[in-house]
C-alpha cells in the first residue's frame, strides 16, 4: 500500500490522522517539526506527504521548497491560516491542495485518494501499462484550456491556480459546456468515492473557482448557477 508522510507538531493531529489513514490501509510516518520532517522525507520517500504550515525549527512552506529542488512527490497543507495569499504562494511552490483546520478525517482521506490516483495514472504508461486513448488529458473550451495531467488551468493565456478539488468540480463542468451538473455530481466529480460534502461545500468551491477568474478577467461569468438545479458551464 502507498505510503504516507505526516508533519505536524501538533500530537494529536498526527495519532488522529494517522489512526484514519491506517484504517484505510495506508503505511504512515509522523514527523513532529520540519527538520526532522526533511531528514526522514529524504531517507525514506514516501508516497504523498501531508504538511503544516506553522511548525518548529522549519515551516512548512520552506520544507516543501527544498523537497521541490529534487522532487515531485505530492504534497497537501493543513493550514490554520484563512489568507488566500498563502494558499496561492504554496500552490505556486508545487503544493498540490490545502486542507484548513479544522478538518473532516474524512475529507483528508479522500483528498489523499485522489491525488493518489491522479498520480498513478500520470506514471501507469511509463510502468508499461497501455494508456487509456479514450480519455483525453486536455480540454480546450476556447478561452479556457486544462491540462489534467500538468493540472495546469488557463484562462485567455493567463493561468489560474487551483486546488484539485477546484480543478476536478471545473473539469466536469467545461467537459460538456450548457450541461447542468447538480451538486451531487460535482461532489461525486471531486471526491470521487460518493463522500457526503453538502451544498454549502460545493456553492463554496464554486465561489472561489469565479473568484479566481475574475482575477485575470474581470468580466469572467462562464460558471452559471441554475437555483434548485445545479451549474453549467456556458455554451460559446
Amino acid at each position: 500500500m502507498p505510503k504516507i508522510s505526516l508533519v505536524d507538531d501538533d500530537r494529536n493531529i498526527l495519532t488522529s490522522v494517522s489512526i484514519a489513514l491506517e484504517t484505510e490501509g495506508y503505511v504512515v510516518n509522523t514527523y513532529t517539526d520540519g527538520a526532522s520532517g526533511l531528514d526522514g522525507l529524504n531517507a525514506d520517500p514516501p508516497d504523498l506527504a501531508i504538511l503544516d504550515i506553522k511548525m518548529p525549527r522549519m515551516d512548512g512552506m520552506e520544507l516543501l521548497r527544498r523537497l521541490r529542488q529534487k522532487s515531485d512527490l505530492p504534497v497537501i497543507f493543513l493550514t490554520s491560516k484563512d489568507e488566500e495569499i498563502d494558499e496561492l504562494f504554496g500552490l505556486k511552490m508545487g503544493a498540490d491542495d490545502f486542507i484548513k483546520k479544522p478538518f473532516s478525517q474524512r475529507l483528508l482521506v479522500e483528498r489523499v485518494k485522489s491525488i493518489l490516483r491522479r498520480t498513478q495514472a500520470r506514471e501507469a504508461p511509463a510502468n508499461g501499462a497501455a494508456p487509456d486513448t479514450n480519455t483525453k488529458s486536455i480540454i480546450d473550451r476556447g478561452a479556457l484550456v486544462m491540462d489534467d495531467e500538468r493540472h495546469t488551468c488557463t484562462w485567455k493565456g493567463k493561468h489560474v491556480v487551483l486546488t484539485v478539488t477546484e480543478f476536478l468540480i471545473l473539469q466536469a463542468l467545461a467537459m460538456r459546456p450548457g450541461v447542468v451538473k447538480s451538486r451531487n455530481a460535482l461532489m461525486d466529480a471531486a471526491y470521487d468515492d460518493q463522500v457526503y460534502v453538502d451544498d454549502r461545500t460545493i456553492d463554496s468551491h464554486v465561489k472561489r473557482l469565479r473568484k479566481k477568474f475574475k482575477v485575470v478577467d474581470d468580466k469572467f461569468d462562464m460558471i452559471e448557477t441554475l437555483y434548485g438545479v445545479g451549474y453549467r458551464f456556458k455554451e460559446q
